[in-house]
């Protein structure tokens, strides 16, 4: 089970992050990673569209198939 991250943990991580980077490059730390939050989902939602038109296309060279084959039996 996954431990719940309480206010005394937040504030904890919060001066560690201070001490490592500073206050100045806090900033440009929370651009890069929302930089890399909005990247991460673009890629995300374009690997859905297309695993969405892959399989409208499977769904259609199936049909085509299916179709050329019950054409033929007739």
């Amino acid at each position: 089970m996954i431990p719940r991250i309480g206010p005394l943990e937040l504030v904890i991580i919060v001066l560690i992050v201070l001490i490592i980077f500073g206050a100045g490059k806090l900033p440009q730390v929370g651009g890069t990673i929302g930089k890399g939050i909005r990247e991460f989902r673009r890629a995300k939602e374009g690997m859905d569209d297309d695993s969405q038109t892959d399989s409208a296309k499977v769904r259609s060279e199936t049909t085509e198939a299916t179709g050329a084959k019950s054409g033929s039996k007739k």
